[in-house]
């Protein structure tokens, strides 16, 4: 089953979604639905965890999380993107209803090894926008576009969005999903990741005060 959405006035080739499969996921906090699509124009395999019913027009608790193999899988404290991913599943739980989209957009869209070059720029004193951009990369280059497909097949079309990025919330607008709410998703400081934190606030324009 394929599910388009229309590109930006003809800037990039129109991205297709196919759905593959889905499955139970038991985990800590509630055992949720994977559904799995494949990218088609990449290859990329994006996930969407869900729970309960989700499909009956309602606002739908959720979550748009990038993938970030250090901090999703390798307990990184460089960033917060794990600890944001374990509390997205935790409120979900609590709630008995919601979605989480995992999009393979490692990196900020750079990828696993570009984001290592970045890691190792930093270690040197740049900035994470800084070091994006030292190599070529924009601060952002996530495409959240790929959301639309997936959720139109889940049935979704408005949100309760747990997120601090106000980008993504004009980004998921503009393809004319609703964000009923905004919640905040606040994650503590340690020393390796305030300034990571301090520059998605100044820089990125984040709604965080780490």
């Amino acid at each position: 089953m394929s599910l388009k959405i229309a590109a930006d006035a003809g800037t990039v080739p129109e991205p297709t979604m196919t759905y593959v499969t889905s499955c139970e996921l038991p985990t800590p906090w509630a055992t949720f639905r994977l559904h799995a699509f494949v990218e088609t124009g990449t290859g990329k395999e994006h996930l969407a965890l869900t729970l309960g019913e989700i499909a009956d027009g309602k606002p739908v608790l959720a979550r748009v999380h990038s993938e970030c193999l250090t901090g999703d899988a390798l307990f990184s404290q460089r960033c917060d993107c794990g600890a944001q991913l374990e509390a997205a599943l935790q409120k979900i739980a609590g709630e008995g209803r919601g979605i989480l989209l995992y999009l393979r957009q490692e990196g900020r869209g750079i990828g696993l090894l570009g984001k290592l070059k970045a890691y190792h720029l930093q270690d040197g004193g740049a900035d994470t926008v800084e070091a994006n951009q030292a190599l070529g990369f924009a601060p952002d280059q996530r495409n959240y576009r790929l959301c639309l497909p997936m959720l139109q097949h889940l049935g979704v079309a408005s949100l309760r969005l747990m997120t601090n990025n106000p980008r993504k919330i004009d980004a998921l607008t503009q393809l004319g999903i609703a964000v009923h709410e905004r919640i905040a998703l606040h994650i503590k400081t340690n020393k390796f990741n305030r300034r990571y934190l301090q520059t998605k606030a100044s820089k990125l324009g984040h709604m965080i005060d780490p």
